[in-house]
């Protein structure tokens, strides 16, 4: 029987196991509930467990044979702080907060992965399921490896899995190289003079200055980069003044950036402060810059690319597999693991139907169809990976 027909055999299980952690999400680094779900499952299959690897983070280890490879499997926990408009019976029961992204599918896939390798041991080596915190901006990812996860769990390769909403189910794409962005967060604090609104000419005005500056940051992007390097620079914040007739002493801006390389991002930065600092001077003001970067670009190995490319068409065939799937400006912080350790991260079609929805959007829910295919692309990847000799 193929590891496909064995773990869809219980893929009414998983989708309960998905169900209730879908209706009880909980934030990054707060996976309490979550943490003690995945652990208990682990520990039935038969995994060694261990727990607490960066703050709330879950690593099970199974052995088979005696063979010293082994590899690395990662799965994300954690929600958003948004909250759901879903009317189904597993929407959040934890206002909020929701699973806006998949966590809830990704955490359930690597679950029935595990239990599907600890019945059948066809493979030879050491598997680390790596059940992640905080991926949602929070550093989870670096957390865990500040933790001593490959000291720990030795993992000659690592992979990684997220839904593409808009990509039919049994459809899978990657690429090599670059995939997801690097990303980082900015805030520009800026001082002025306050005033009395009817008398501008008394102070210094941070709302004008911000101004100029979010209008200035557009031309990072389109006169400093490269055209054939994407990136992106927005502000999504200005703060300032609490009174209709007050010029204010300080506003402050945020925003974020986002590219596919850490030269990029580093330009990025230089040219946000020169103009930031420049500008605010201009005026009489002044400007300071925090510059923060969250993730750092994720570049996929290209033979590992390769490999769980060769794996997925093994599974739905080769014409539902792009090898050389779209880049996207989201980021992820698997991108710190990959850093550490040759490996691939892979997206998995959560359905091209009509009603389908986006990640990070209220509406959104996992597509439970998917559950035994990610199950099984990992299952895969062990048993070609760790294939006994």
């Amino acid at each position: 029987m193929s590891n496909l027909a064995r773990i869809a055999e219980y893929a009414s299980e998983m989708a309960a196991w998905r169900h209730d952690i879908h209706a009880h999400p909980e934030l990054g680094f707060d996976e309490k509930r979550t943490s003690d779900l995945v652990a208990e499952r682990l520990k039935q299959f038969g995994c060694e467990v261990h727990r607490g690897i960066g703050r709330t983070g879950v690593v099970g280890v199974l052995r088979g044979g005696n063979g010293p490879r082994s590899v690395g499997l990662r799965a994300d926990m954690d929600a958003l702080p948004i909250h759901e408009t879903n009317r189904f019976d597993y929407r959040s029961t934890n206002d909020g907060r929701m699973h806006a992204c998949g966590h809830d599918g990704h955490t359930t896939m690597l679950l029935g992965a595990a239990r599907y390798l600890a019945e059948t041991r066809a493979f030879d080596g050491t598997v680390n399921f790596i059940f992640q915190p905080a991926e949602e901006g929070l550093g989870g990812g670096q957390a865990m490896v500040d933790d001593g996860l490959f000291e720990r769990f030795p993992c000659d390769t690592i992979f990684g899995m997220h839904n593409r909403p808009g990509l039919g189910i049994g459809k899978f794409q990657v690429r090599p190289g670059p995939m997801m962005a690097g990303g980082a967060y900015f805030d520009i604090a800026i001082t002025g003079r306050g005033a009395h609104g009817a008398r501008p000419e008394s102070g210094i005005d941070p709302v004008v200055v911000a101004s100029h500056i979010a209008t200035a940051l557009q031309t990072i992007v389109s006169r400093n980069v490269r055209p054939m390097d994407t990136a992106v620079v927005s502000v999504t914040q200005i703060h300032a003044g609490d009174a209709y007739n007050v010029i204010p002493e300080h506003a402050v801006m945020r925003g974020t950036a986002r590219a596919f390389s850490s030269d990029t991002l580093s330009l990025i930065e230089t040219r946000i402060k020169r103009l930031a600092t420049n500008i605010a001077e201009g005026f009489g003001a002044t400007a300071t810059l925090d510059f923060r970067i969250i993730f750092p670009p994720l570049l996929n190995d290209a033979t590992e690319a390769a490999f769980i490319a060769d794996c997925a068409a093994e599974l739905v065939g080769s014409a539902n597999v792009d090898r050389n799937g779209g880049m996207t400006m989201a980021s992820e912080d698997f991108s710190f693991m990959l850093n550490r350790r040759p490996g691939a991260y892979i997206q998995i079609g959560n359905g091209d139907g009509e009603g389908g929805c986006e990640v990070h959007n209220p509406g959104y829910d996992f597509n439970d169809d998917a559950l035994p295919l990610g199950a099984s692309l990992f299952a895969r990847i062990v048993e070609r990976k760790l294939a006994r000799t």
